[in-house]
């Protein structure tokens, strides 16, 4: 089989509201880097990956040019986000290079995913899904609750999975999923795909790949790092 063409959007417009940092959360140190070169790196260590699409905010553009410079190989491009993550994820899309036919969607917050997971989902779309994401099964319980607090279901965990990035798609899958996207806040490209009827693969995940929501997921971050959990290259 032959190696897939594979774009992949870096998604770090977000405000970053919930860490604090007073700056995007994307550009928050972790050990000498931001968040998003370490993000970039895992991103071009993916075979098969032609270029690299960053979506930062517009008052960042030139401090995320500078997180991901040095990259002649792997063509690396910063552009502005939208309003929201589907706006920003949908201008990442279209400017990526017409031949490429795989899409990878990764959150910069994700810093510490390995490239192998990209080579996971990468590997799963070119072997004829759809849509692919990875997952790590639910230790906890989780409860549905309606506005006032008040358990309504509880699903049973076995079948539950907590979704992590990169996703992958087919490059027209994804297309005509933004294509359909009414307004309002979508967190999961792959939920775009669902409801166009189309099949989502979950493959295993990775711990590595958690999400850094605040300064203690920061600290577990950088105690990866220094025990050589994690590639400090």
């Amino acid at each position: 089989m032959a190696e897939p063409r594979v774009g992949v959007v870096v998604v770090a417009a977000g405000a970053g509201a919930r860490y604090g940092a007073g700056v995007p959360k994307a550009f928050v140190p972790l050990s000498g880097r931001s968040l998003l070169a370490w993000s970039v790196q895992a991103a071009l260590g993916c075979p098969g990956v032609r270029c690299v699409v960053v979506v930062a905010p517009s008052s960042h553009l030139a401090e995320a040019e500078r997180e991901t410079a040095g990259y002649p190989d792997a063509p690396v491009r910063v552009i502005a986000g939208g309003i929201e993550r589907h706006d920003s994820v949908a201008a990442g899309l279209a400017v990526l290079p017409a031949e490429l036919d795989v899409v990878l969607v990764h959150d910069a917050a994700r810093a510490m995913t390995p490239s192998s997971l990209f080579a996971a989902v990468a590997a799963a779309v070119a072997d004829g899904a759809p849509a692919v994401v990875p997952g790590l099964p639910v230790v906890d319980t989780i409860k549905q609750v309606d506005e006032a607090g008040t358990v309504v279901a509880t699903p049973p965990r076995a079948a539950l999975r907590a979704i992590q990035t990169p996703q992958g798609f087919r490059r027209d899958v994804l297309e005509r999923a933004h294509a359909a996207t009414r307004s309002g806040p979508v967190t999961d490209d792959a939920a775009l795909v669902e409801a166009l009827g189309q099949p989502v693969l979950v493959i295993p995940g990775d711990p590595l790949a958690h999400k850094i929501t605040t300064p203690a997921d920061l600290d577990r971050a950088v105690a990866l790092v220094d025990s050589g959990g994690a590639d400090a290259e």
